[in-house]
C-alpha cells in the first residue's frame, strides 16, 4: 500500500523572508516590505481562545515595548479568521490576568491565514505536529528583510521570552561589532571575536592583552561592556 509523504516546506536563515500581503487585526500589511529598516519577531500562534497561546499574547504585549526600543516590530499569525482574532484579544483585554498581567491590550498586528497560505509559505504547518494548526514558529526578520534565525517550539510548550529578546540583542551585537556570543551569552559578558587566522595573528592579540584574551589561535575573546549594548 502506498503512502502519501507530505513535504513540508520552509525558508532558511539567509533567505529572503517570503513576501506576501494580509488582512490582521491593525490593518491591511504588506510583508516584509512594510517593515524595512526595522528588526521584526514574526511568529505564529496555534489558535485564538487556547490557553497557552493567551499567556504569551500576554506576555509579548506587556513586553512590546522593550522590543520596540531595540528597533523591531512584533507580527503575529494563526489560522483563525479576524472576527475570532478580534473577539479573542478583546477576552483578553477585559478577562485574563497571568503573572500579574491584566487588562492587555495587544497593539501588535496579528494576520488572519484561515487559508494557511503564509503558515505554509513560512513551514509552520507541521503534519507531525497538527495538520489544521501552526505551531509556534518564531522568525527573526533583520531590516534588510532576510530571516536570520528561527526557533520552533512543539503546541504544548509556550515560549521563552528572555530569550527572545537575547537572541535579538545578540544578533544585532554580532552585527554592529562583527563578533559572535558564545554559549549562554548575555549582554556584558565577553564576545568572542573572528578566528585570527594564523598563530602570528593570535600572538599579536595575546599581547594586547588589554583587549583580547586568545586561549588559542581559534578561540580569542574581549570585553564588550554593556553599556556598548543595546539592552533597553
Amino acid at each position: 500500500m502506498e503512502t502519501t509523504e507530505t513535504i513540508v516546506t520552509m525558508p532558511r536563515i539567509g533567505d529572503k523572508a517570503p513576501a506576501f500581503t494580509a488582512v490582521t487585526t491593525q490593518g491591511n500589511i504588506n510583508f516584509p516590505a512594510d517593515y524595512k529598516g526595522k528588526w521584526v519577531i514574526f511568529f505564529s500562534h496555534p489558535a485564538d481562545f487556547t490557553p497557552v497561546c493567551t499567556s504569551e499574547f500576554i506576555t509579548f504585549a506587556a513586553r512590546e515595548s522593550e522590543f520596540n526600543a531595540l528597533n523591531c516590530q512584533l507580527v503575529g499569525l494563526s489560522v483563525d479568521g479576524l472576527y475570532s482574532h478580534i473577539a479573542w484579544l478583546r477576552t483578553i483585554n477585559e478577562k485574563i490576568e497571568f503573572k500579574g498581567m491584566k487588562n492587555i491590550e495587544v497593539k501588535f498586528p496579528l494576520i488572519e491565514d484561515i487559508t494557511m497560505e503564509v503558515a505554509k509559505k513560512y513551514g509552520m504547518i507541521q503534519p507531525g505536529e497538527s495538520s489544521t494548526k501552526a505551531v509556534r514558529a518564531v522568525f527573526f526578520i533583520d531590516p534588510n528583510g532576510m530571516i536570520r534565525a528561527i526557533i520552533y517550539y512543539p503546541l504544548s510548550m509556550g515560549r521563552n521570552f528572555d530569550e527572545l529578546k537575547r537572541a535579538l540583542i545578540a544578533l544585532q551585537t554580532a552585527d554592529t561589532y562583527n563578533i559572535a556570543t558564545p554559549a549562554d551569552w548575555q549582554p556584558g559578558d565577553d564576545v568572542i571575536v573572528p578566528t585570527a587566522g594564523s598563530c602570528g595573528v593570535a600572538k599579536e592579540r595575546m599581547e594586547n592583552k588589554e583587549e583580547f584574551t586568545c586561549y588559542d589561535w581559534f578561540f580569542c575573546t574581549k570585553p564588550l561592556p554593556i553599556e556598548k549594548v543595546i539592552t533597553k
